[in-house]
């Protein structure tokens, strides 16, 4: 589960989990533990050129897209949970890591001022030369109470 929700996600997790555009799709950014600022901090980044100029990405690994991503509306518990395959990094290397963020990434960016943060994991993992494989299990909840 997240650790936090970007201010500009707020509300709208099921619409980009639902991947509307033709091309779109959300991606996995590693950033690396050295000087991550605070939760407080990176919630009111709007983009992922604003989280990188906050935070170093852990560029070794690489960023990853997530595939088989499902939102599922609860109504039992009055929720919609968006849920993806588990990422797996083979071989890794570089600086030790400290937070994942995921990302919207409309079909038609490429640059990282057009990507959406959406969500922040804490992650602990310094890279030894193995595979790494990051277990994901409803990355989101969306739920009111209202």
């Amino acid at each position: 589960m997240a650790n936090l929700v970007f201010n500009v996600a707020l509300g709208r997790l099921a619409q980009y989990g639902d991947l509307p555009a033709a091309a779109d799709s959300l991606i996995l950014v590693p950033f690396a533990a050295a000087a991550l600022p605070t939760d407080a901090t990176m919630r009111d980044y709007a983009t992922l050129a604003a989280v990188k100029a906050g935070a170093t990405e852990q560029t070794a690994l690489g960023r990853k897209t997530l595939a088989n991503v499902t939102v599922t509306v609860d109504n039992t518990n009055d929720r919609v949970a968006i849920d993806c395959d588990d990422v797996t990094w083979t071989a890794t290397s570089g600086a030790a890591i400290g937070a994942a963020v995921i990302c919207y990434k409309p079909d038609t960016a490429s640059a990282d001022s057009a990507i959406i943060p959406l969500t922040k994991h804490d992650v602990a993992m310094t890279p030894d030369g193995s595979d790494f494989t990051l277990t994901i299990a409803d990355f989101a909840r969306s739920s009111s109470t209202a």
